[in-house]
């Protein structure tokens, strides 16, 4: 289905345009024949914030393709509203959608950081790079009242955990004093994601997060100070911003990043009627060619979950966007060294203690 969602107008300030029923909930309610009801207008949403308790924070990534070890993610839901987002899945395990319920309801666990604490202090924890964030952006709006994110990046230093770092929100320039400090231990690295270098896709396709030119002044700032920056090109839509791919690490790395990744977009579960709800109505001229070329990158679906092939896409196409990653890296000096993060110098705080008595 194309047009799901109660009428045709595109909100430009949504990334889903519309709320498609959570595939856990045994029942549901839906809005049909509004020229009928004089009443029932279309909702205006805001953002609605829901505060847990966690019982856990720190998640394990068992997937071999996707390049961590641990990942943390303060906030479940993203408000910056990208129609793409794999984790929009994950917000039907709170009994949401994976549509405007996504960018529009956000859960805050706001005791993550003693979460944090509890599993640097347990014998069982090794060493290793911690995410933030796997799933949903750390700095996303409400981060700027909460300072969760802040405070995990203190209990990093606390225990010399190291910790990278993937946002597109120039937020994070706010804790530089406490990223300069992590650094000199090296144990931070800061990567900004950034899809394209046209601000017409980036308000339709992320419409609330922050501007490129502000994600490539956060790799040249972190980078003035001597801390290790990076930028994910991700996902990449064949059609629609895989032609800006070029642009995009050339100025990363004008913008002193050292390191580069990618991925191809993969619509899985209620992510493929969410996006083409959006692509037919945001970009009707393309529609098509766009969503042939996403199938012709995945065997013919949009939903590939092998690893390895999820993503990087398969077939000629995906064989094209990976000559051309890897010869534009060559060509701007990315990926020229590996990350080496200093796992030696962790430390438990409580377990240190002397006793009192």
């Amino acid at each position: 289905m194309v047009n799901q969602s109660a009428d045709n107008r595109f909100d430009k300030g949504r990334g889903a345009q519309y709320n498609p029923p959570s595939r856990f909930l045994q029942s549901t309610y839906v809005q049909e024949h509004t020229e009928s009801i004089d009443d029932w207008e279309k909702e205006v949403r805001k953002t609605e914030y829901i505060f847990d308790d966690s019982k856990t924070l720190v998640n394990k990534v068992t997937s071999p393709d996707v390049g961590m070890l641990y990942s943390a993610n303060p906030y479940q839901g993203c408000e910056h509203g990208c129609v793409y987002c794999y984790a929009r899945n994950t917000h039907e395990y709170w009994g949401y959608s994976a549509g405007i319920d996504f960018e529009s309801k956000i859960v805050v666990k706001k005791n993550a950081p003693s979460l944090l604490k509890k599993m640097f202090e347990s014998k069982s924890w090794e060493p290793a790079v911690l995410s933030l964030s796997g799933n949903t952006d750390c700095y996303q709006p409400i981060e700027r009242r909460m300072k969760i994110t802040r405070k995990l990046l203190e209990i990093c230093l606390e225990y010399r955990n190291p910790v990278g770092i993937i946002t597109k929100n120039a937020l994070v320039l706010r804790d530089m004093d406490v990223i300069q400090e992590l650094n000199k231990m090296n144990l931070v690295r800061v990567f900004s994601s950034i899809t394209s270098t046209d601000e017409d896709i980036r308000r339709v396709l992320e419409p609330r997060t922050a501007s490129y030119q502000s994600r490539f002044k956060v790799l040249e700032t972190f980078s003035k100070q001597g801390i290790p920056t990076g930028v994910m090109n991700a996902p990449l839509i064949p059609g629609l911003n895989d032609m800006h791919m070029h642009d995009v690490l050339k100025a990363a790395a004008a913008a002193g990043a050292q390191w580069a990744g990618y991925t191809v977009v993969r619509l899985n579960g209620a992510i493929g009627d969410i996006f083409k709800d959006w692509l037919y109505k945001a970009f009707p001229d393309r529609a098509d060619k766009v969503w042939n070329q996403i199938s012709a990158l995945h065997g013919g679906k949009v939903n590939d979950s092998r690893f390895g092939n999820r993503m990087v896409g398969d077939g000629k196409l995906g064989e094209l966007i990976k000559a051309q990653f890897d010869l534009y890296c060559r060509k701007f000096g990315l990926n020229q060294s590996e990350m080496q993060w200093n796992t030696k110098d962790f430390r438990r705080i409580r377990n240190n203690q002397l006793p009192l008595f």
